[in-house]
């Protein structure tokens, strides 16, 4: 099926096409490009126009270029402009402008990408979805989510993210959504702004983006809560808070148990229960925001509901995994993926989620410990040590056995930490990861936690490793 012609790329972005050409998706990197995409060569870690041949040779319909790359035959086809990145955002717009589908953006300092994927599943059942890839949030991110869009999708569900002032107004105003949704405000890019207060002010400014008769939904029980309201209010769109002081979308309890989270929630007069297998309790108020999504697009509350329950924490954001040692003693440990972010907040829900399960002893009553292994969180400005420190008074890390230290500031945490609970504490994962297999016993449950340039994924991986071939013949 084709996304854009020659002729419809051209007259978005002003370029010039070599070729009658026809793109059935967008791709920014060959690794993952598909037969039928337009490559587009933007210039970041390395310059795109180095892979167009190569791009051309997997098959890519055409590429998006400010020149003819040397050694690309001259009745290549191409869509030459003047600026890539230009280009790629007035495709992304035009892509918006064309579609049909009701946008939904989605931001915040923790769940965004968890929470674009709770509405990816939940609005699987109400038409068709196009949602960002993977953590597509930024400069680049948002308008190849808006270019990929079909004519046909009914909901699109978009990711904004920011580092610094200023990056979410532009993608808001690019994305023009009818639902803008803010999942909570945390410490996290602290380096960038002045306070906490500045952060909410910046998440708040997806709402200066949103279409007519929009909705703006956005946690109500935070000490920045004020901020996002104003913000919302002055938009002219209605307001749809949700949590535990929420008028109309509120949380009426959460219950944590060692397999899932069951989480209530009261909707005008409508009482609704969300089970969500394998999660801990900071999901439960992202998926509360999804089913004020569902609210404002006038979906089936009780349906939204039962569809959530379908989705599960992916790979590096709480993924729960049995890693077998021993498939013929039945041996094994329990591995909590959460490797791919990490600020205060979400921290203390991950450990607080450790804390309710219980790990596999044997008929003695030994073995099973719980275990997390921390890597470094970033980005959280003059304070980092004092709030590393603060992680050993949390009432979630009493219930810990162990705990491993990964980077500079997770050693503050290390240091604070009563001596039977300091496990190894090292400068960098890989020297974690090589000596997997001595941080691990049979029955224990293993948190991995940390930002992502912690990569304490790595630890993961070595984690992952361990796992044991079945034996040849058998069915384990």
């Amino acid at each position: 099926m084709s996304l854009w012609s020659a002729a419809e790329a051209a007259k978005a972005t002003g370029g010039q096409a070599i070729g009658d050409w026809q793109a059935s998706g967008i791709s920014i990197d060959t690794r993952s490009l598909q037969p039928g995409d337009l490559f587009v060569a933007l210039t970041a870690a390395r310059d795109g126009h180095d892979f167009v041949a190569q791009a051309l040779e997997k098959g890519a319909a055409a590429a998006l270029v400010a020149y003819r790359p040397e050694g690309v035959a001259e009745d290549a086809p191409l869509l030459l402009v003047a600026d890539v990145m230009a280009a790629l955002t007035a495709l992304g717009a035009a892509g918006r402008a064309r579609a049909k589908a009701r946008v939904i953006a989605v931001t915040g300092s923790v769940g965004k990408t968890s929470t674009k994927e709770m509405l990816r599943v939940m609005l699987s059942d109400f038409g068709a979805v196009q949602a960002a890839e993977a953590s597509f949030n930024n400069h680049w991110g948002v308008p190849v989510t808006l270019a990929r869009l079909h004519p046909e999708t009914e909901f699109a569900v978009i990711e904004i993210g920011m580092n610094h002032p200023g990056e979410i107004a532009p993608l808001a105003h690019l994305a023009r959504p009818h639902v803008a949704m803010i999942t909570t405000i945390a410490p996290a890019h602290l380096e960038a702004f002045d306070s906490i207060d500045g952060i909410a002010e910046e998440k708040a400014s997806i709402f200066n983006g949103l279409a007519r008769d929009a909705h703006a939904i956005y946690p109500s029980d935070l000490a920045t809560s004020p901020i996002l309201a104003a913000a919302a209010e002055a938009s002219g769109a209605t307001c749809l808070p949700f949590g535990k002081t929420a008028p109309e979308i509120r949380l009426h309890d959460m219950a944590q148990t060692e397999h899932a989270l069951v989480m209530r929630a009261q909707i005008g007069q409508l009482r609704l229960a969300v089970r969500l297998a394998n999660a801990g309790a900071h999901f439960g108020t992202n998926a509360l925001g999804c089913l004020a999504v569902a609210q404002a697009l006038g979906c089936d509350l009780a349906r939204a509901a039962l569809a959530l329950g379908r989705w599960q924490p992916p790979s590096g954001r709480g993924l729960r995994e049995k890693i077998m040692l021993d498939p013929v003693e039945d041996l094994s440990f329990t591995l909590i993926d959460d490797a791919f972010n990490a600020n205060p907040a979400s921290l203390e829900a991950a450990l607080e989620m450790l804390a309710t399960m219980t790990p596999a002893r044997d008929d003695g009553g030994a073995g099973g410990r719980r275990i997390a292994i921390l890597g470094d969180m970033l980005e959280l400005g003059p304070d980092e040590v004092a709030m590393h420190r603060a992680l050993a008074e949390l009432p979630a890390m009493r219930a810990v056995d162990l705990v491993h230290c990964v980077g500079p500031r997770m050693a503050a945490l290390h240091a604070a930490l009563p001596h039977r609970k300091r496990g190894r504490q090292v400068a960098q994962a890989e020297d974690l990861a090589q000596i997997a297999h001595l941080l691990v016993a049979p029955g224990d449950i293993v948190l991995v936690k940390g930002s992502k340039s912690s990569f304490v994924s790595r630890v993961v991986d070595g984690l992952r490793n361990l796992e044991a071939a079945s034996p040849a013949g058998e069915d384990v």
